[in-house]
């Protein structure tokens, strides 16, 4: 027979149970119910429920078959109108038998049928066995136990090489609860990094960001809150957890079970539900949903129920072990993402245990997906969701109000968290002074720099003014400069002698002797017509400034010069030719040569 999909729903008067059965022959089916049974069959269906409440045949029962999506809609009274019937989203525990409930020796044998079948599950036909020894019973008793509610022992003993990366602890079958504890806190003590931490302590716009999510249970707290605000009652809030056909699928396929716990077993099973909707919550938060091939180890690793099979005593070392573990090994450490997974587990535990049951499935399939992680469904996450689903809600408020009690602060991690933040803090006011005072200092310097750019600016000016003054008084004297360099070069000029030879400058020497008087000219004269243009511009000159008292002499000079030179023949000789010769020695001495050999002797 075939168990088909199914889904319950209820209104005040009526409970309707919606089966899919495609491919079933409509004409032929059979429905039964009374009280708080209910049972289904369309061949090759077949369909046993347990109902939570009293159903009543009264005439006001209806079915009805849709043959496009094939799937049978039945109608049923409630025996009590107005009577909530609680858990119908919890399949499992609906599709269990009546008989097989609290029964104490009916769920020994089924727990030790279901270790049967594990081991031979485990069988491997390609490798070599080793036979199992009957002296191992013996040694059963002394061995420690671990997994949901510690009812799991010897696992590891012959799995330790293939599960050695899903968990820390080695051995955990001869290592008792408090040494684990005691070796756990020292790994989290060794592998915590306060550069790692202040890092992300600064440097948070990561992690601000991922802060910023909001999963699928906040917006379904937040209408629940306001519900209860209306003064809907709680029950009500269940119809905000929707479960995918996946999901449906997955509780269908579990196998029903009921577990005899007494009461130490009973609350640490409680404080790891805890502890693994920390580790899943963080998960959700850091990944933003996105699943990917992290998301395994980041729940294991963080949940020291499941990476250290952790035992805990109370609410504070749950949440203190979480802190921890957030602080020392996913790749974003920051206080502020433990404090959002205590905040999101305290909402999904007000859901109830749908939303609980919705966060254990999705576990369960990040687990399924990942191959060493699978054997953490088998040793916790199955035995969860099938326990949850038999659950009073009531249980689950009072767990999320003594977590919402409960305070965690840095101190209590145990990382002097506190101590680093205060002296990393401390360095980066100390660092910021001295960037304050640089810029100080290089702020002043800028300002001395651009009083002193001013104020050559300013002298910049000055002196333009100045060098525009000396401008036009130099424009003025340009032409007497000029006219000066002229006679200069003109003096300087190599001149050629009357034979044709080039003579050096600066030669022309005046020699007196007692006996005779003679001047020796190694330089001719300069053709009349120059001699007249420089007349002309030294009479220019001397009108247009003052003349010094050098060239005062000069000028008279070359007045003479000038009349001499007008009154005076041309003193060119010309050949049979026509051609001009140069001129000859005058016996009469020129004025202008000792004028510059006077003024050479001055130098």
């Amino acid at each position: 027979m075939i168990t088909p999909a199914f889904e319950l729903t209820q209104d005040p008067d009526f409970l309707t149970i919606i089966i899919k059965v495609p491919y079933a022959r409509a004409s032929e089916f059979d429905v039964y119910f009374e009280g708080e049974d209910f049972k289904f069959y369309a061949k090759p269906y077949f369909l046993r429920l347990t109902l939570p409440g009293r159903i009543v045949e009264d005439g006001r029962e209806k079915a009805s078959y849709n043959t496009d999506k094939g799937t049978f809609t039945i109608q049923l009274p409630k025996e009590i109108p107005g009577q909530y019937f609680e858990g119908l989203d919890m399949l499992t525990s609906l599709l269990a038998p009546k008989k097989s409930r609290s029964a104490k020796p009916l769920v020994e044998e089924i727990a030790a049928s279901e270790l049967s079948e594990e081991e031979e599950e485990e069988f491997d036909w390609e490798i070599e066995q080793t036979p199992y020894k009957e002296s191992a019973e013996s040694t059963l008793a002394v061995q420690y136990r671990y997994g949901f509610g510690n009812l799991r022992s010897g696992v590891f003993q012959r799995l330790q090489d293939e599960l050695s990366d899903v968990i820390d602890i080695k051995d955990p079958d001869q290592t008792p609860v408090d040494e684990r504890r005691r070796k756990r806190l020292a790994a989290e003590a060794a592998k915590f990094d306060p550069d790692h931490y202040l890092a992300d302590f600064f440097e948070d716009e990561a992690i601000q960001h991922v802060l910023k999510y909001k999963p699928w249970w906040v917006e379904a707290y937040k209408k629940m809150m306001a519900l209860q605000g209306e003064g809907h009652q709680e029950r009500d809030t269940q119809a905000f957890v929707v479960f995918s056909e996946e999901e449906r699928e997955q509780m269908r396929k579990f196998t029903n079970k009921s577990y005899l716990l007494d009461k130490r077993s009973r609350r640490g099973v409680y404080l790891g539900l805890i502890d693994i909707l920390l580790a899943y919550c963080y998960e959700i938060c850091v990944n933003e949903g996105d699943k990917n091939v992290e998301s395994s180890w980041n729940v294991r690793k963080l949940s020291a129920t499941l990476c250290w099979l952790e035992s805990f005593t109370s609410v504070h070392d749950v949440l203190v072990s979480f802190g921890r573990r957030v602080l020392c090994y996913p790749l974003h450490r920051h206080f502020g993402l433990v404090t959002r997974a205590f905040n999101d587990t305290v909402m999904i535990l007000q859901l109830g245990r749908a939303a609980v049951l919705k966060c254990l499935l999705d576990i369960h399939k990040i687990f399924m997906e990942n191959d060493p992680a699978y054997i953490l469904n088998d040793l916790f996450i199955t035995d969860y969701c099938i326990w949850i689903q038999k659950t009073k809600s009531k249980k689950l408020a009072a767990l999320s109000e003594s977590l919402q009690k409960t305070v965690l602060t840095k101190s209590d991690v145990g990382f002097e968290l506190e101590e680093l933040e205060a002296a990393a803090v401390l360095v980066q006011e100390e660092e910021a002074a001295g960037t304050g005072s640089a810029r100080q200092l290089l702020s002043s310097e800028s300002e001395t720099s651009g009083s002193e750019e001013s104020s050559s600016a300013s002298s910049s000016e000055t002196e333009g003014s100045d060098s525009d003054e000396r401008e036009s008084s130099a424009s003025e004297d340009g032409k007497i400069n000029s006219l000066h360099g002229t006679l200069q070069e003109e003096r300087t000029a190599p001149l050629t002698d009357y034979n044709g030879l080039r003579q050096g400058t600066n030669t022309s020497t005046c020699e007196v002797t007692d006996e005779k008087s003679e001047v020796s000219l190694q330089s001719t004269s300069v053709p009349g017509k120059l001699i007249e243009e420089l007349g002309k511009q030294m009479h220019t000159a001397i009108r247009l400034s003052e003349q010094p008292e050098g060239w005062a002499a000069a000028s008279c000079v070359l007045q003479e010069q000038e009349e001499n030179s007008v009154c005076e023949p041309d003193r060119f000789s010309k050949d049979a030719a026509g051609k001009g010769n140069f001129l000859e020695v005058s016996s009469r001495t020129n004025p202008l040569l000792f004028l510059c050999g006077t003024n050479e002797g001055e130098d």
